[in-house]
């Protein structure tokens, strides 16, 4: 089943999607939930009521009438995975930073985002007022479904509502630099305000359930700026697959149903190859079973944010 959440005619809902058109879930269900989110919380017995729609409705929405939204467009927490794919850790530590046994000898490295970031599917992405240097990064995203805390990899496969796409757009340079006495950490807290820009993870299209997906561990993905492939990968190359991943989430914090855990992105980004994106790029991102995520890099702005400056 594939979930989407949109606006029809100015009014913000959401439905299943079919090839001829759209169910819209609160017309057919008057007192069921009102949004992606709430069936969400609702549990396992709502996600089921909403797959037996579907069949029986009459009325579908085109799908050229409606504007797609992040399928959440305001997790409960939106939490990101740094060096998933031991390429991309390789690309951009030139090997330093990449032991050569990262699953039996490393952990995963989850960061929170703020909510601020979610961008909806052809949404412009704003250029934030402190950085020159903007890149991309396709990467799976797990929604959950259920309450987890402290759960086996083998058990957080029950607590997945589904899969959607996520681009986790970064900041590679930030004009905080300019000016600022060295200190410890410093670049690490660079690289994490250049995730928390406003806009910058666009998610979507769809949230598509488990039993459509098949294997999370073994799909095809793509990341193309103006039609040029910059990445290409399969989800089975990641260190930690989407189970071990939510395991390891729900011993350092509780899940709750509609967070967002983007699962990390393959090699191929511009910090390694130095082509940044430009003013007016359209990028789109590919996984299979899933669909396509395109959204296009705003103007920069014409003076930028150095807070050190006197």
């Amino acid at each position: 089943m594939k979930l989407a959440s949109y606006v029809h005619r100015g009014r913000r809902s959401f439905g299943i999607v079919t090839e001829a058109g759209l169910v819209d879930v609160p017309s057919s269900w008057p007192d069921g939930p009102g949004s992606l989110l709430e069936a969400l919380e609702g549990g396992g017995a709502m996600m089921e009521r909403l797959a037996e729609l579907a069949p029986r409705s009459e009325t579908l929405i085109p799908h050229a009438e409606i504007k797609l939204l992040a399928p959440i467009p305001s997790p409960p927490k939106l939490i990101g995975l740094a060096v998933n794919y031991s390429q991309h850790g390789r690309e951009v530590d030139r090997g330093g930073d990449m032991p050569e046994d990262p699953k039996g000898t490393t952990t995963p490295r989850p960061f929170l985002m703020p909510a601020t970031t979610v961008a909806n599917p052809g949404d412009e992405i704003p250029w934030p007022s402190y950085s020159r240097q903007i890149d991309y990064e396709i990467e799976l995203a797990v929604v959950m479904g259920s309450r987890a805390k402290c759960v086996s990899p083998q058990a957080a496969q029950h607590h997945i509502a589904g899969y959607t796409i996520a681009n986790d757009i970064s900041a590679r340079s930030v004009t905080f630099a300019e000016g600022r006495a060295k200190r410890p950490k410093d670049e690490f807290f660079d690289w994490l305000h250049g995730k928390w820009a406003d806009g910058f993870c666009p998610l979507g299209p769809y949230l598509v359930t488990p039993e459509e997906i098949g294997d999370a561990g073994n799909l095809e993905v793509e990341l193309t700026v103006n039609g040029k492939t910059r990445q290409k990968s399969n989800t089975s190359q990641m260190i930690f697959n989407v189970f071990e991943l939510v395991s390891f989430c729900s011993h350092v914090m509780t899940l709750v149903p509609g967070d967002v855990i983007a699962t990390g992105t393959p090699a191929g980004v511009a910090l390694a190859t130095g082509e940044f994106l430009s003013p007016g790029d359209v990028i789109t991102c590919r996984i299979e079973k899933i669909g396509e995520l395109t959204n296009t890099l705003g103007s920069p702005p014409k003076s930028f944010y150095t807070p050190c400056r006197r």
